[in-house]
């Protein structure tokens, strides 16, 4: 790995010539295999397994599986992610104690909005964003298979938020930076580092704080995360929000085993930084921050953005039969948009209606099901939820090679006897979508967009959970 000169004489003036020598060296190292396992799809953590000490339900591998093999990986039994980002869970349940609204601002591919999903109160209703259009499809995909109905997903900027006014109780901006903190996996990263690249970062990151900081309660807490370095992204940003938007930077509880790192900027308040030659993981910065004041006046926003969309009245119905295919039916308000039939949280209705009339949304609650043509084709995010009734559909338990075959969209053989119409396929038990069995053949309803596209046969079965 070739480190750009200017990049090794920042980070030494940071960490000392021992941190820096320390770095250097565990960068040069293999890094680390992690994993969080789905507490709504899997009951335990296998005990064999290290654990992530900071996170519930993380654990470390001995090595890196094929996990785009592993039919429980699509099944959304568990997210590979990266243990030092992790400690977002640490700081949910320290300091989000009772049903809540949060928005995950920055939340491609989907690590952090699964975590957070598991990590808040029951109750909770998660808004999780990506700016991009094909990576917000990729968010959309992971949160449809983490199986929480109490989900929106949406594809905006920023400044598109603030119309809402102060929604949200807490607020992940896990900013995009530099990605020091990525050297080690991502050789992009390297090639891509400047002090240019840097200076850009650091001021967009301001922006980016500043365009959501109206939709933020006072007394709500703001989240701010990096996977880098430097001052000027992580210490610098965090004195600004504080000083500027007015915070209060909080503490979180951690056990000195850890090895997190503090403050290296001279500031006095807490941060945590996560370095690989100190503890187990890759390059991360997290922050904690309390609004304290309401700077911004909600009337300086366009709220002609928050006027309620017309909508023609849709012929569609949604049938007694469909009714019966999510469990506690009761607290969900079951209604038709276009030709989708959806199931979301009665007690968020009004805030859904609101993320409407203001944000592009991508996917919310529960997709029950489509209209195709005469009747109602169950969704795949159907199969996916943890509300799904099992047992209004037949079930077909498929083998290893059926499973990867089905995830490939290729064609199946079911049992004999199984009957005609919509069947869930499992594998070891847990749902990985629908097929149609129209007697000499069954029809693949696996979402196109989300097949295993890769040729490749493992040689072995994977299985990452025993």
């Amino acid at each position: 790995m070739n480190l750009p000169d200017e990049f090794v004489e920042r980070t030494r003036q940071l960490l000392g010539d021992d941190g820096w020598g320390e770095l250097s060296a565990a960068l040069r190292q293999e890094a680390s295999v992690s994993i969080r396992v789905n507490p709504l799809k899997c009951g335990s953590v296998p005990e064999r397994i290290l654990p992530v000490s900071w996170c519930e339900g993380g654990v470390y591998l001995g090595c890196r599986p094929a996990f785009t093999f592993d039919p429980l990986f699509h099944a959304g039994c568990y997210y590979v992610q990266e243990a030092s980002s992790m400690f977002l869970d640490r700081v949910i349940r320290q300091y989000v104690t009772s049903p809540s609204v949060m928005l995950d601002l920055c939340a491609a591919p989907g690590g952090k909005s699964t975590l957070a999903r598991a990590a808040l109160p029951e109750g909770s209703l998660l808004v999780a964003n990506e700016v991009m259009r094909n990576r917000s499809q990729v968010l959309a995909e992971n949160l449809v298979k983490w199986g929480h109905p109490d989900v929106v997903v949406t594809n905006n900027d920023p400044t598109d938020f603030t119309g809402l006014g102060p929604v949200f109780d807490v607020i992940l901006t896990d900013v995009p930076c530099s990605g020091e903190g990525m050297f080690r996996k991502d050789e992009t990263a390297v090639a891509e580092w400047s002090t240019d690249n840097v200076d850009l970062c650091w001021k967009r990151q301001r922006r980016i704080v500043a365009d959501i900081w109206p939709c933020l309660k006072e007394g709500g807490i703001l989240i701010y995360s990096t996977c880098t370095y430097n001052r000027e992204e992580n210490e610098d940003n965090v004195a600004w929000i504080a000083g500027e938007l007015g915070a209060e930077v909080l503490s979180v509880d951690v056990d000195s085993d850890w090895r997190i790192t503090g403050n290296l900027a001279g500031y006095d308040f807490p941060v945590y930084r996560f370095l690989p030659h100190k503890t187990m993981g890759e390059g991360l910065f997290m922050a904690v921050l309390r609004k304290t004041s309401e700077e911004y006046s909600v009337s300086r926003h366009d709220r002609r953005r928050d006027k309620a969309k017309k909508t023609s009245r849709n012929p569609l119905k949604i049938s007694r039969e469909m009714e019966g295919w999510i469990l506690r039916k009761e607290r969900f308000l079951l209604t038709v948009e276009d030709t989708r039939a959806v199931a979301f949280p009665a007690a968020y209705q009004s805030m859904y209606e609101r993320l409407k009339s203001c944000l592009k949304v991508l996917h919310a609650g529960v997709a029950l099901g489509e209209w195709k043509g005469k009747d109602w084709q169950p969704d795949h995010s159907l199969a996916m939820s943890a509300v799904l009734d099992r047992t209004v559909f037949p079930c077909a338990e498929l083998a290893y090679e059926q499973a990867v075959a089905y995830l490939r969209k290729e064609a199946i053989v079911l049992p004999a006897g199984m009957p005609r119409g919509y069947v869930l396929v499992t594998y070891r038990s847990h749902p990985l979508g629908f097929v149609k069995n129209v007697g000499n053949r069954a029809n693949n309803l696996y979402p196109q967009d989300w097949r295993i596209r890769s040729g490749y046969v493992p040689e072995e079965e994977v299985h990452v959970l025993e």
